[in-house]
């Protein structure tokens, strides 16, 4: 326990670190902007929004990621793989092209978490529907789910006037140059406390990690917890959407590789997927910037270059080793 804690710890301390370095890339080199001129403050302030951006939002989707595979005893689980992410993006995408989103800072998350929350029941729903709870019968609908929510976005995109057609893609792609501040601020609300939430649900994750009749029997109320655990993922991963677009695979790499360091225990893997997330998306985004200078690439075509291959690795090692959901 003491070393575990001791990663953690590790893994906080390193956060600052590495959110320094993320400031400093930029499309001319390694150096931070100097804040003295117009120019260089400009640089500075666009560079450090988008780095908090970026570590908010990827915090709130590992934690959506942590809790989703606690929840469903599945290690593939993720918001983009069950379609909330999709699911979120046609909602947002709604609000931007309808107008909506001009009627309040909130719009655009409200609009994100109404659509996800529909997308995620309709998702359990067809997998629960032989009535038993079938984690390749999920997965599947979420694919499924996804890809008609994909279908009803590039439609959209489709017949959506050319003025904001560049707008709406760039959004789609992942972009965490958020433009408002009010949105930002609640969005970066709602996915604090959705992570909160999260945090506080740890007793529970741990017990449903063992099964539904185990953690009845260890005084859990598995139904409450499991509605709980899918309504927080919702919220934070609709935040994030409704902040960034979609950026996908973030929930599923994070919880992987902290649960390797800090172990299964939820009261020491959500606070260090939160850290460790926000520190991947922000080195993703700075990846985004540099890398093809003075061209920048979507953050969220980083993060699904990387997650594929990752996706099929853990399905590989799991099939070798006998997995069956």
């Amino acid at each position: 326990m003491k070393r575990r804690l001791a990663l953690l710890a590790l893994i906080v301390l390193l956060t600052p670190c590495v959110l320094a370095l993320c400031l400093a890339l930029g499309a001319s080199g390694v150096g931070f902007p100097d804040i003295r001129t117009p120019a260089g403050a400009a640089v500075f302030d666009l560079r450090l929004n988008r780095i908090l951006a970026g570590f908010a939002i990827g915090a709130a989707l590992s934690c959506a990621g942590v809790v989703l595979q606690a929840l469903l005893r599945n290690p593939l689980a993720e918001p983009y793989v069950l379609g909330v992410s999709s699911g979120s993006g046609l909602g947002a995408a709604l609000a931007i092209l309808t107008g909506a989103a001009a009627h309040g800072p909130a719009a655009i998350p409200v609009a994100a978490f109404v659509t996800g929350a529909l997308t995620l029941a309709v998702v359990y729903a067809l997998a629960y529907a032989g009535g038993r709870l079938s984690i390749y019968s999920l997965i599947l609908s979420g694919v499924i789910v996804s890809s008609v929510c994909s279908s009803l976005l590039m439609f959209m995109v489709s017949i959506a006037p050319v003025e904001g057609l560049h707008n709406v893609i760039w959004w789609l792609l992942g972009n965490l140059q958020v433009e408002s501040g009010p949105v930002f601020a609640v969005c970066a609300g709602i996915m604090t406390a959705g992570m909160a939430g999260i945090w506080l649900l740890s007793p529970e994750l741990n017990a449903l990690c063992l099964g539904s009749e185990m953690a009845h029997n260890v005084g859990v109320r598995a139904g409450a917890a499991l509605a709980a655990g899918l309504l927080l993922a919702t919220l934070t991963t609709s935040a994030a959407v409704g902040m960034a677009g979609l950026i996908g695979f973030v929930g599923l790499i994070v919880p992987h590789a902290v649960r390797a360091l800090v172990g299964a225990d939820h009261r020491l893997l959500v606070p260090a997927a939160a850290f460790a997330g926000g520190m991947f998306l922000a080195v993703c985004d700075a990846a985004a910037r540099t890398v093809l200078a003075p061209q920048e690439i979507p953050v969220g075509v980083v993060t699904s270059l990387l997650g594929g291959p990752f996706f099929l690795a853990i399905l590989y090692r799991r099939r070798r080793t006998g997995w069956i959901a």
